[in-house]
């Protein structure tokens, strides 16, 4: 029996659809923090963490279940989880929401200290900075939580191989 045809790289759940997306909630939180409830802003905290614990799960059972040396095993599926852990912590939760927050916070400082406009419009504008930002920081932040990792995490685990991030 011959094997079945490749269809390429395997897609991941957590990197290339939709659900990746999940990973920005609290940005989106944070960009309507003036306009919510705190209660809202930590929901949104809440659906990124469990996005970064799911992913880094999943990359667990993707370092179990690839084929290897059985004695190597435990240290891939460690250096998986604790590595993309690491990272989605870091490039999708901490640094995002601390950037969106301080950007947010000093838009409506400026704008009641530079207009007149309303307080109901300053919000509004708030947030839509916050939003309109989100994109913008990805990619630098990613980049830099990766040469954050390579520079120190990663040199603790050289031969097994730097995980795939974001």
């Amino acid at each position: 029996m011959s094997e079945p045809p490749s269809r390429g790289p395997e897609r991941d759940l957590f990197r290339d659809t939709w659900v990746r997306y999940l990973g920005y909630a609290n940005e989106v939180g944070e960009a309507f923090r003036s306009l919510v409830p705190a209660a809202v802003v930590w929901l949104s905290y809440g659906v990124s963490s469990s996005y970064v614990l799911a992913d880094a799960i999943d990359k667990g059972k993707k370092a179990r279940d690839a084929p290897g040396p059985e004695a190597g095993r435990s240290s891939r599926v460690t250096v998986a989880v604790m590595d993309t852990f690491v990272w989605q912590a870091l490039a999708s939760v901490a640094i995002p929401g601390f950037t969106i927050n301080r950007m947010c916070a000093a838009s409506l400082y400026i704008l009641s200290t530079a207009t007149r406009w309303p307080l109901a419009v300053r919000k509004w504008t708030t947030t839509a900075l916050g939003l309109l930002a989100i994109p913008v920081i990805i990619h630098p932040i990613d980049r830099s939580v990766d040469f954050l990792l390579d520079s120190s995490l990663r040199k603790l685990y050289p031969s097994v191989g730097k995980p795939s991030s974001s």
